[in-house]
């Protein structure tokens, strides 16, 4: 049987001659056994390293955080059970309680509305730090770096000098002749292995071996042997030359990748985050614009019934107007839960808890409009596209897997090398000892011919196909990537052209009902209405078309990668752009000229 050793083992030949050595040998494979693995300390700080580096050689500042590990508590007896509980009552175990039909529902509703008073007051800025630190994708980013560094050291790792050391300890019994008769014998094998840069490895292998009799017999109880063995075999034609390299040359140009895709995922979500929070300022103020149309159409009412009740205006002009209050005050309260929910689902995205109280500041981020063809914005973002250079250098990797894949052809030609030198076993030195002249050299070539590469000719067809495929993809995505940046510039064209009319519209739209507020006696109630429905609907779309225009120009840095992202996750003024310095709390945008009519200036905030 054979079994590891200990110093136990050791001491059950102390009365031998080598007990000293084979102790000491027990107790270093035991010694190494516990402490050859580096430390997480130290693959963290060479993981970190490796990143920086690379992140360095793009032109990237911004690496990966290293963040200690949270766990969640749990029971571990859990993870082993074959069958988990399940939480599934019947109908008749779960109870439903019915709401009163006649509960004050409205006041529900505006309790929703209503901001906490301890919620947190948040801008743009705020926002983008806190997407940096939480933000669960954002996470998973770096994780996908830092994992691609790690699979880059473990192949740096296969490709440096690697040690091994075994320690094997067994008792042999025989029967014989009705005597039982034992043996103990220790063996400690340890090897250095190199790969060689061109194909092949180097082997050294030094072998010593004790052995003790458990029961005395004539003659000397204890012996020793050693060996030394070196060996090295390199392949000449298949899987010769570069190819021996292939896994360290992906893992080094995945870690590039690895860098890029990092990088151009910060300034993606630098865009979309910032989208998010300009769209939910512009669901804000369209809840604003909503409330405000709202209480005009509420006054008119109540100036209609008091004509009415004079006997100036018909009975049905205020029915017209009830109908057109109930019917804003319903968009109002839809507005005001679609934007809850918006926020709600914000909070995930950047990985804070749902019942967490925020209220969103508006926050003006003033980019200058970039004066720019589409011919010169395609060129562009041919030019500094991260994820295109990605894609133009996979192609390279699909064009060496068809030359990886021919070499895969060729016959097996291999050279074999090796050295033995060995002592004589009955020598009575204790220690590791060879003897030069006790040596075996052997030297060897071996052709192996390639009777059978069906399977390999196989994989040289996918592999073209593979290629001719990445060809095809990188010439679209190219194609995509310009047609992109191009639209980029008619889109910001477009957006300040919206926002000028939709400006124009509102100043229209309040010139209209201002008029009609001076003919009030020969105006209906249909033209009031309409007028106020138009001047909503003109400041929605200016709200909208503002933020268009602002998404429009950070999608356009993005399109053609010009958009650089600082530390704290702000934008970095390129030269020639100048960014106005914001308050911590901006004012609310404008939203053009109040209501000659109905203006609330008490009416509350946008809900958080």
């Amino acid at each position: 049987m054979t079994f590891f050793s200990s110093t136990r083992a050791c001491r059950a030949v102390e009365p031998g001659r080598g007990a000293r050595s084979m102790r000491l040998l027990v107790c270093l494979g035991l010694w190494c056994a516990a402490g050859g693995c580096s430390s997480m300390d130290s693959i963290d700080r060479r993981v970190e390293r490796l990143v920086r580096a690379r992140s360095e050689t793009i032109g990237a500042a911004v690496t990966p955080q290293f963040r200690e590990p949270v766990l969640d508590s749990y029971d571990e007896r859990g993870q082993y059970e074959k069958q988990p509980p399940s939480t599934n009552l019947s109908a008749s175990e779960l109870t439903y309680t019915a709401a009163d039909p006649e509960r004050d529902v409205l006041s529900r509703l505006k309790a929703f509305a209503e901001p906490a008073t301890e919620a947190e007051h948040l801008d743009l800025r705020d926002i983008l730090r806190i997407s940096q630190r939480s933000a669960r994708e954002y996470l998973s980013a770096e994780e996908d770096y830092l994992l691609a560094a790690i699979r880059l050291l473990i192949e740096r790792h296969l490709w440096g000098p690697r040690f091994f050391d075994d320690v094997a300890s067994t008792v042999d019994f025989t029967r014989d002749d009705g005597a039982w008769e034992g043996a103990y014998r220790l063996i400690n094998t340890l090897r250095a292995t190199q790969r060689l840069p061109y194909g092949g490895e180097v082997e050294a292998r030094a072998v010593w071996e004790a052995a003790q009799q458990l029961r005395s017999v004539a003659g000397d109880q204890y012996t020793t042997a050693s060996t030394l063995s070196l060996s090295a075999n390199i392949p000449l034609l298949r899987n010769a030359g570069l190819i021996a390299q292939e896994d360290l040359i992906q893992a080094e140009r995945d870690l590039i990748y690895a860098a890029r895709d990092f990088e151009r995922f910060r300034r993606e979500f630098f865009v979309d985050i910032a989208s998010e929070y300009f769209n939910l300022i512009a669901q804000a103020q369209s809840i604003e614009n909503t409330r405000l149309n709202y209480q005009g159409l509420l006054r008119e009412s109540e100036r209609t019934l008091e004509l009415v009740e004079a006997g100036r205006t018909p009975r049905f002009e205020v029915r017209n107007f009830e109908d057109r209050v109930l019917s804003s005050e319903n968009d109002l309260r839809n507005a005001e839960e679609s934007y809850r929910t918006a926020l709600d689902r914000f909070k995930i995205r950047l990985g804070i808890p749902v019942e967490r109280q925020i209220v969103l500041l508006p926050f003006t981020l003033d980019i200058p409009e970039p004066e720019v063809s589409v011919d010169t914005a395609g060129e562009l973002a041919l030019r500094y596209r991260l994820d295109l250079q990605n894609a133009r250098d996979r192609l390279l990797d699909a064009r060496r897997n068809v030359r990886n894949a021919r070499n895969q052809l060729l016959p097996d030609l291999d050279a074999a090398l090796s050295a033995d030198f060995r002592n004589d076993i009955d020598d009575e030195n204790e220690g590791f000892t060879i003897d030069p002249d006790d040596a075996d050299y052997i030297a060897s070539l071996t052709l192996g011919l390639p009777l059978d590469r069906e399977i390999e000719r196989l994989n040289l067809r996918s592999a073209i196909i593979s290629l001719q495929r990445a060809i095809r993809e990188y010439e679209e995505f190219r194609d995509s990537v310009i047609l992109d940046a191009r639209a980029a510039v008619r889109q910001i064209e477009l957006a300040r052209f919206s926002l000028t009319l939709s400006d124009e519209r509102v100043e229209i739209n309040l010139s209209r009902l201002e008029a009609l507020e001076i003919n009030r006696a020969e105006a209906t109630a249909l033209d009031v209405i309409s007028a106020r429905e138009d001047l909503l609907s003109a400041r929605n779309n200016a709200d909208n078309a503002r933020r268009d225009l602002r998404i429009a120009i950070l999608r356009y840095l993005l399109t053609t990668d010009q958009l650089r992202v600082g530390l704290d996750g702000s934008i970095e003024p390129l030269a020639g752009m100048v960014i106005p310095d914001q308050p911590g709390e901006a004012e609310p945008e404008d939203a053009g000229p109040p209501d000659p009519v109905g203006d609330d200036p008490s009416a509350p905030p946008p809900p958080a």
